[in-house]
């Protein structure tokens, strides 16, 4: 009975020694390591790591087995590789910093409008693309979230129009002077067409896709818009909003994945201002 009493008290001391900073330093660790597994995975940067935590620990277990020639190349390619990995993973790099500064709770939601004017600016948008789809007419919608993306708009021919669906669909009617680019939205205006969007590098994407389709992921790649395409193949109709596709939907569908994405980001950053 002494012994489990001194087992319990041993066990009660070291509690009583840990300290909450501690808790806290181990815990923010954690948080930081699960958040860039998240970021990497899937992705060309997984296997990049897991080749240099294979060299990490080759490297230790020569240092161990005292195979100094070993020990020393595995060292020396691991601190030029350092180097390497920062020069590879910009890509990576740029997105995990994208993505930490667009968090909710630092930022500071700009963007104008009420939800009732997003809800007609949706409904506005899916009038359009519901008669482009069944006309077979290509489209290319960017509505911008949380990230700027006035570079983009540079790139076409400025409007700063009130959203509506017949606009939308005298822009992309073929043939005429803009059709081949994308309107970009901002604030619940179409601020420019004929945009020019960065094309996927992604060599996974199905082969089946166009270059809008591609485009539509290049962007996802580079920003957090959200973005409608029309198929001028198919008039098929898909979404693209943070890096993934999804594609044959009904206007039903595209007017509550919108709604989903737009007006809940919407209440959420007007909370943080009223926080602050």
């Amino acid at each position: 009975m002494e012994l489990l009493n001194g087992f319990f008290e041993s066990i009660l001391a070291f509690i009583y020694e840990i300290k909450i900073t501690y808790i806290i330093d181990i815990g923010i660790i954690a948080f930081v390591f699960y958040k860039l597994l998240g970021l990497i995975k899937e992705t060309r940067a997984e296997q990049l790591v897991k080749g240099f935590l294979i060299i990490l620990i080759i490297s230790k277990l020569s240092e161990y087995a005292k195979l100094y020639a070993i020990n020393y190349i595995l060292e020396s390619t691991f601190t030029i590789g350092l180097i390497a990995l920062v020069i590879i993973f910009q890509p990576e790099l740029r997105k995990a910093l994208e993505h930490l500064g667009r968090s909710q709770w630092l930022l500071y939601n700009n963007k104008k409008g009420s939800i009732e004017e997003q809800t007609r600016a949706i409904n506005e948008i899916v009038d359009a693309v519901s008669v482009m789809s069944r006309k077979k007419i290509g489209a290319l919608i960017v509505i911008e979230r949380l990230i700027g993306i006035n570079d983009i708009i540079e790139t076409g021919t400025k409007l700063d129009a009130s959203i509506s669906a017949d606009l939308l669909m005298n822009i992309f009617f073929p043939n005429s002077p803009l059709h081949d680019g994308a309107v970009v939205i901002k604030n619940n205006r179409m601020m420019a067409a004929g945009c020019l969007l960065p094309l996927s590098s992604n060599k996974y994407i199905s082969k089946e896709l166009g270059t809008r389709h591609r485009a539509a992921m290049g962007m996802t790649e580079s920003s957090d818009a959200l973005i409608v395409i029309v198929s001028e193949e198919t008039g098929a109709i898909s979404m693209a909003v943070e890096g993934k596709l999804q594609r044959f939907l009904d206007t039903t569908t595209l007017r509550d994945l919108m709604i989903n994405t737009l007006e809940t980001e919407k209440v959420e950053g007007d909370k943080n201002v009223s926080k602050k």
